[in-house]
């Protein structure tokens, strides 16, 4: 074998080589633009169109199940107005919730629940919120209860088939009778003597109002567990005779 044909071949192998690595070195690059590119949607969709929260108590039974999951449209409000009988889930308007108690974490734990909360895929703020169903909307006159325990919407008593009540109770914990000021929502829960809603905090200074500022967007459907899949109903056969209400 002469010296020429040894060099050749060598820098065939070479020439192998550096193809080897120029190809490995775009497969690589290919991959980091699609994980960008998947992160970045991801970070798009979760800040304006969806969102993902657990549900941490049993305020909202048996619509929601403690550890459920839920879908939240973030295009409502700020899109899509709220309607009677929305599922919303919204910021604690003050003193709501009791002061949250920090649990210590790994800081590898800590940095991966970030990036997972980036793009939407984990909930770790949804003990920061609340979740209800809309009754009063801004301009409705709510009160209840009347002599059926039933609450009334601009003086129509209305039938939930939705709540959960302990037996022979009224449909909410407190009486109440408001007016639901303008850019405010009045909001129950479903399971209506476990609930901190507006009917339990009429006494903070927001009187029990939720600004419609603090609403995070509406649930449309339960993702986890599996067993649950369900879209869910805001009933607006429910609300269909209480009349139009100053937005």
């Amino acid at each position: 074998m002469t010296d020429d044909t040894t060099a050749t071949r060598a820098e065939g192998v070479n020439r192998d080589r550096r193809k080897r690595q120029r190809s490995l070195k775009l497969f690589l690059r290919d991959i980091l633009i699609i994980f960008v590119v998947a992160v970045l949607v991801s970070f798009l969709i979760k800040t304006f169109l969806i969102r993902s929260f657990y549900i941490p108590s049993g305020s909202m039974e048996n619509t929601l199940q403690i550890n459920d999951r839920i879908v939240v449209n973030e295009l409502e409000p700020n899109l899509v107005p709220i309607s009677h009988g929305d599922v919303v889930v919204f910021r604690d308007p003050g003193g709501w919730l009791p002061p949250k108690v920090t649990t210590p974490q790994n800081p590898l734990a800590a940095a991966v629940d970030w990036a997972l909360s980036v793009v939407g895929l984990s909930a770790s703020d949804s003990d920061d919120h609340l979740i209800k169903r809309v009754i009063g909307l801004p301009g409705d006159h709510v009160t209840c209860c009347n002599t059926l325990g039933q609450l009334s919407v601009n003086g129509v008593p209305i039938k939930e088939p939705y709540i959960l009540l302990p037996a022979g109770e009224t449909n909410a914990s407190h009486p109440f009778d408001v007016v639901v000021p303008k850019g405010d929502l009045w909001v129950l829960g479903d399971n209506r003597w476990r609930s901190q809603d507006s009917s339990l905090n009429q006494g903070l200074p927001g009187k029990g109002f939720v600004p419609i500022t603090d609403v995070v967007g509406r649930a449309v459907l339960i993702s986890w567990p599996v067993s649950r899949w369900s879209v869910l109903d805001d009933y607006p056969g429910v609300f269909a005779g209480v009349g139009e209400t100053k937005k």
